[in-house]
């Protein structure tokens, strides 16, 4: 069961969608789920969905609220088409960390305010770019955020990009988990090592896991890497963090 629902933001109204099971009955466990590059669409909907059904309220925002209301992809495209990827990098580029810090303070604002969540704690979860963006709200709202997962995350440590959240993991208080792509080019093995020792450092609670096999946007059923089976573990994944942390 699913609702719309508009945010009023310091950049503009994020128009959102609130999932919960058929049979909820009062506030849920909130969980924040952050689609990936492709935006608001049937596969992202379908996956908050049955994170809601395994007993959470699930709030999905438009990540590109700021360019575009709605679903970003044309109707019969695909966000890997070549005629589409430029539109998607674009409104991508505008989501530097100062705009996903305002909008964080906006997403839990509405947790608070909407009757579906019981946000005391908070559950966090990003694929692709914005697996960065999980562990940038575990940092910044350290207090309320108390599980953050990535699956086939991009560039997550890269020694180059000044604003990796690499130099965020000091402030995390939450578990983590990262499932990563096997052979991503987007997170390949010297920036998962890099990742994992700064989490170490930090004396994160986390859990790196390998799909292998996989490839990156595994997740993701309207994909041409659709990989069931690792989809189906990453279900596992989150239902095992989300009940030992939310719960």
């Amino acid at each position: 069961m699913s609702r719309a629902l508009d945010i009023q933001a310091a950049d503009g109204t994020i128009d959102a969608h609130i999932f919960t099971p058929d049979d909820a009955d009062g506030a849920l466990p909130a969980v924040v789920l952050f689609t990936d590059i492709g935006g608001l669409r049937p596969c992202y909907h379908d996956k908050a969905q049955t994170i809601a059904d395994d007993g959470y309220a699930v709030l999905m925002p438009n990540i590109y609220y700021r360019d575009q209301a709605g679903p970003v992809v044309p109707e019969g495209k695909s966000f890997r088409d070549s005629d589409v990827r430029p539109t998607l990098f674009e409104y991508a580029g505008h989501l530097t960390p100062d705009a996903q810090a305002r909008d964080f303070e906006a997403l839990i604002g509405a947790i608070d305010a909407e009757a579906e969540f019981d946000g005391a704690k908070i559950g966090v979860v990003g694929y692709c770019m914005t697996g960065a963006f999980a562990l940038r709200m575990a940092a910044r709202h350290a207090e309320r955020v108390v599980a953050a997962a990535g699956f086939h995350s991009a560039r997550l440590a890269a020694e180059d990009d000044e604003h990796s959240p690499l130099g965020l993991v000091d402030m995390i208080k939450a578990r983590v988990f990262l499932g990563h792509a096997d052979g991503d080019e987007l997170m390949p093995p010297e920036q998962i090592g890099r990742l994992d020792a700064a989490l170490a450092k930090a004396g994160v609670a986390f859990t790196t896991e390998l799909f292998a096999g996989a490839g990156h946007g595994f997740t993701a059923f309207d994909a041409p890497v659709y990989d069931e089976a690792a989809d189906a573990r990453h279900y596992k994944r989150l239902s095992t963090l989300f009940e030992e942390t939310l719960r």
